[in-house]
């Protein structure tokens, strides 16, 4: 008998890994006391009151159950008036908000419910993987559109995103601070996308889970703030980054009424629903009194350490700094070495795990990631002689 041979999905072959799981393991296995720069983990714990809900919730046999499926009506609530908080708009939280298994879980569901097969996603690159990957299991073709580092930051030209929405674009995909470079998109970038998306019908997803995390001490820009926008605009949040709460595993997605009722029947053929036990943990800290002074002094230490990364490793690599978020850029190509290599070179040499940026954007191959929110000051004082050491 003659069996077939079985095959893989062709979905996947657009697909590749993160880097970051390998370098994890990698460094898990080694036994040695390593710089941890590889992975968005951080050392910053979250509010106390986000641990004691949770371990209310552990008792409470409401938590303890799949209904309701777009999640628990306190916790909509909470985001929902979160985010119109930062965006000046008001949501009914039955009908223009869900939550959702994480924010990557909530920009999927989005993408699945806004993007046809063979469409296109406008994204700035480089960009996290993880988001490029979610477009191409969708069915999605991104289209990317440059960011330029420079001595003070990444920029994108708005004009050269506006440019990159035609009558292919199903969505445009926004992340400010974006992941992995800490670049800050802003108002002239609203103006400038808003002629073409009413004009081609486009979408905006806006990945808001780090839109607080700001060093320059300035409010979120949020093009659901933009008055020809709004109705455009999906706005997905996350509990992992700014609240710090990584294991909860709980987002949230709020938009117009008229996709969110797709976007919520996408969840149910999807993930379901999110953690029982970590929703009213969240809906809790959403709505701190305290919140607000919580981030921000989360964001000052985080933006001390990127201070000092970026002192340490001046004139010794090309780093570009980020206007916000957890991490920072090493530009490997003037060096004459690949990301792979300087990130063998600094784990053997240098006692450093970091993560080389192949498969995050076009242009991520000439890049290595530095991650400051899971270190201390006084163990990233010193990084300079690591990086000596790997480069000699």
């Amino acid at each position: 008998m003659v069996r077939a041979m079985r095959q893989r999905a062709t979905r996947l072959d657009g697909i590749p890994g993160i880097g970051v799981d390998r370098v994890g393991d990698r460094a898990n296995a080694s036994g040695r006391d390593l710089l941890r720069l590889e992975n968005l983990d951080t050392d910053l714990a979250p509010m106390s009151v986000a641990v004691d809900l949770t371990r209310d919730a552990v008792s409470d046999d409401a938590a303890n159950s799949y209904l309701p499926f777009p999640g628990h009506l306190s916790l909509r609530a909470a985001a929902a008036a979160h985010v119109g908080a930062i965006d000046g708009n008001t949501y009914d939280p039955l009908t223009q908000c869900v939550s959702v298994a994480g924010g990557l879980n909530g920009i999927f569901n989005a993408l699945l419910a806004t993007v046809d097969p063979g469409r296109e996603v406008v994204i700035c690159d480089p960009i996290y993987a993880g988001l490029v990957n979610r477009i191409v299991l969708a069915g999605g073709r991104p289209r990317f559109v440059s960011a330029r580092p420079g001595p003070d930051g990444w920029h994108v030209d708005p004009a050269e995103l506006a440019a990159a929405i035609g009558p292919d674009t199903a969505a445009v995909l926004t992340m400010s601070p974006a992941m992995p470079t800490g670049l800050v998109l802003g108002q002239e970038h609203w103006d400038a996308i808003a002629g073409p998306v009413e004009r081609f019908g486009s979408w905006i997803i806006h990945d808001a889970a780090m839109e607080r995390l700001r060093f320059d001490g300035r409010a979120p820009s949020s093009p659901a703030g933009h008055p020809a926008l709004a109705d455009a605009t999906i706005t997905v949040g996350s509990a992992s980054k700014e609240l710090r709460m990584i294991g909860w595993r709980v987002g949230w997605v709020v938009g117009p009424a008229s996709i969110m009722s797709d976007i919520a029947l996408v969840g149910m053929a999807n993930v379901v629903c999110q953690v029982g036990i970590a929703q009213q943990a969240v809906a809790g800290v959403l709505g701190h009194p305290d919140l607000a002074a919580d981030i921000a002094a989360a964001t000052g230490v985080w933006s001390e350490r990127a201070q000092v990364i970026v002192r340490e490793l001046d004139g010794v690599v090309p780093v570009v700094p980020p206007h916000g978020g957890w991490s920072v850029m090493v530009d490997s190509e003037p060096l004459d070495v690949t990301p792979l290599e300087l990130s063998d070179r600094l784990f053997e040499r240098g006692g450093v795990a970091a993560t080389p940026m192949n498969g995050w954007g076009p242009s991520g191959h000439r890049y290595l990631r530095l991650v400051f929110a899971n270190e201390p000051v006084e163990r990233l004082v010193g990084l300079r002689d690591r990086f000596l050491a790997a480069l000699r």
